[in-house]
């Protein structure tokens, strides 16, 4: 994107990428069709250790200008849940859009182009790859994070980082599933059933499906709060989002005969409506449990608190919260502050979006605003 723009504007420009091909990334995402934004992007759905960072580049290239892109060459899309944004084909379709685009621009791609040395003097940074040496007034950083390493993914964009003396927040694995233990390792024997919940970490809470795992917990609900959650910390789950207060006593009255399990198995999956009421200790005939001990499994099943041993890791991480510090950059330009010239963009910043295209579109609007001042 950013290389994009910048070609545009009539820039000399040349892409390094150490992979055989481009935009890996991009092509597995969304099942295969990528989801390529959001229509409700905006600063509310990032996280950074400064909340206001990317509020410029968001607000100068929304979601509505890349799918005006993207029907420009005549991609063929919908919209998922919660504004999500998919090609009604295939993700290559995204890629060969990005390279027509660049090839508009003028711009060079260089794959297979693995980065022996970079240095820079004399407002110029040179650039070993491979075998040939490149030189150049700007050099953009837009290598993303270590999530997904079976691609190639590295933290290379936080060791040049520091090279050039900015600083780098902590990157840790985001939208990744999380690792039960403990008395809680029962819960895996549940590994397939997913139903809908509200999930909760910290101050941020998201009602969407959670999936039970053979290592855990999964599923949209579970990998949005899991960009939130830190080690030794609680998640708390919903399993009944719909019900209101009293709602099990509202069942005593009415359904006096119906035995818990039951009646939790008209409204939740039956193996986990049974794993819970085995949980919670009590069984038996609505009519025959105490109202103290129903409004106890009440207030449980609402706010079931789960302490996981960690997450799946880089591995299996959508993308990477933390990265290098915006306090260095400047949010207008996504240039260092310190070392004119050089622009850091992408996942390799520390801005991290929700689940749902909102990490392409910090993507395209970071890269935009680079292009756009190069």
């Amino acid at each position: 994107m950013c290389a994009a723009v910048a070609g545009q504007r009539g820039r000399k420009v040349l892409l390094l990428d150490h992979a055989d091909a481009p935009g890996k990334k991009i092509l597995i995402s969304g099942g295969g069709r990528c989801n390529f934004t959001n229509v409700n992007a905006g600063p509310q759905q990032y996280l950074s250790a400064n909340p206001h960072f990317m509020k410029s580049a968001l607000g100068r290239y929304t979601a509505a200008d890349f799918l005006a892109l993207v029907e420009r060459h005549g991609i063929a899309w919908h919209e998922k849940t919660l504004g999500q944004l998919f090609c009604d084909g295939s993700a290559r379709q995204i890629v060969a859009m990005l390279l027509a685009e660049c090839d508009k621009g003028a711009v060079t791609l260089q794959l297979k182009a693995p980065l022996r040395d970079i240095s820079h003097a004399d407002g110029r940074f040179r650039v070993k790859a491979g075998d040939r040496i490149h030189e150049a007034p700007a050099l953009v950083i837009a290598t993303g994070g270590p999530s997904i390493p079976k691609l190639g993914a590295t933290g290379f964009a936080y060791d040049l980082a520091r090279r050039f003396g900015l600083k780098v927040v902590e990157p840790r694995p985001a939208l990744v599933p999380l690792t039960l233990g403990g008395d809680q390792i029962l819960f895996r024997e549940l590994s397939g059933v997913t139903t809908e919940v509200v999930a909760h970490a910290g101050k941020a809470s998201f009602r969407e499906a959670a999936l039970f795992t053979h290592r855990g917990l999964s599923g949209p609900a579970i990998l949005q709060v899991s960009s939130y959650w830190r080690p030794g910390e609680e998640v708390g789950v919903d399993f009944l989002p719909n019900a209101v207060s009293g709602w099990l006593l509202a069942a005593k009255r009415e359904r006096p005969r119906t035995r818990l399990r039951g009646f939790l198995g008209t409204m939740l999956p039956e193996r986990l409506a049974t794993t819970l009421v085995d949980r919670l200790g009590i069984d038996g005939d609505l009519a025959n449990l105490p109202d103290r001990k129903l409004m106890h499994a009440e207030a449980q099943l609402g706010d079931w608190r789960f302490r996981p041993t960690g997450t799946e890791g880089f591995a299996k991480a959508e993308v990477t919260v933390g990265g290098i510090a915006t306090a260095g950059l400047s949010s207008q330009t996504m240039e260092a502050r310190s070392v004119p010239g050089l622009y850091a963009i992408g996942e390799a910043v520390d801005v991290t979006g929700w689940l749902g295209g909102y990490n392409f579109q910090w993507a395209w609007a970071s890269g935009w605003a680079a292009g756009q001042a190069l």
